[in-house]
């Protein structure tokens, strides 16, 4: 049988006290129980831990060496006990957040984040760049645990989606282009634009719909960046969300408002329904207050 808590609390009470009596009533236990579990402890051990007279108690050599060692377990048992309760409120453990790029520009995952920083200082978070529509399956499976993505976004069974931002779609539109002479665009003075398309289509979809014209598709390069990028190269015109002008600039690319009825955007949080782990609990109640 292997040295038991029990016995290491019962040699550290004797060490602290060098009075079996006073360790004894320190315990909460009869002396000659406290003797036995020092003996066994010896026994198992196989080396004598104390020095005992009628008059004194004092550590041996092995005694010493095995003082420290001891009190060193405690404390790093103590220190797991608390970590335990600390990861079971949610206090503790590792948050793994996918994002799409117009999260970040619409400052959304910034503020959560930091917010739940400041309250959960202990658990760690680490955030990457994802493709949106592949958000449900790195979801389901854990290799992410929330994603930020603009909706509509199909979403396998088991996982569920809360908006936490709203905004509109708005034009981007080459410099040069003659349209940049409106301060306000309608969707049929683009019925013939050829448009760049970002992950998210919708809002393409919606202005072409309301401008009764089938969209001219040239080039769907994923990330807003690059559907800038091709922006400013003069030619093609893209629907983008309106945060990205707020805090993007590219030379060669101006903004415009949509007139009419603003075409609805939003940024939504993605997770599992039936999520076990505690810091991810905490993140999505924190997001949600």
């Amino acid at each position: 049988m292997p040295v038991e808590l029990r016995h290491v609390r019962c040699f550290l009470s004797v060490a602290r006290h060098l009075h079996f009596a006073r360790a004894a009533e320190e315990l909460g236990i009869a002396p000659p129980a406290l003797t036995k579990q020092i003996q066994e402890a010896e026994r198992l051990l196989g080396v004598r831990l104390f020095h005992r007279t009628k008059r004194s108690v004092a550590l041996t050599a092995a005694g010493e060496a095995y003082h420290d060692e001891a009190v060193g377990a405690l404390e790093h048992l103590a220190r797991g006990a608390e970590r335990a309760a600390l990861a079971e409120r949610g206090e503790l453990g590792k948050i793994v957040i996918g994002y799409v790029a117009s999260a970040v520009y619409s400052g959304v995952l910034q503020a959560t984040v930091r917010g739940f920083r400041a309250r959960y200082p202990l658990v760690e978070i680490g955030i990457e760049e994802i493709v949106m529509r592949e958000a449900g399956a790195l979801l389901m499976e854990g290799r992410i645990d929330i994603a930020y993505v603009r909706p509509p976004v199909p979403y396998p069974e088991g996982v569920e989606a809360r908006t936490v931002h709203r905004d509109a779609f708005i034009v981007a539109l080459p410099a040069d282009s003659p349209l940049a002479a409106s301060s306000v665009i309608t969707p049929a003075q683009l019925c013939d634009q050829s448009f760049v398309v970002p992950e998210q289509e919708s809002g393409t979809l919606e202005v072409a719909r309301r401008g009764r014209f089938t969209a001219r598709v040239v080039a769907q390069p994923g990330t807003l960046a690059d559907v800038l990028a091709h922006v400013s190269l003069g030619g093609d015109v893209a629907v983008v969300p309106r945060s990205l002008a707020q805090c993007v600039t590219v030379p060669g690319v101006e903004y415009r408002e949509i007139a009419g009825k603003a075409v609805p955007s939003e940024v939504a949080m993605v997770y599992r329904r039936f999520e076990r782990a505690a810091a991810v609990k905490a993140y999505l109640a924190f997001a949600g207050s």
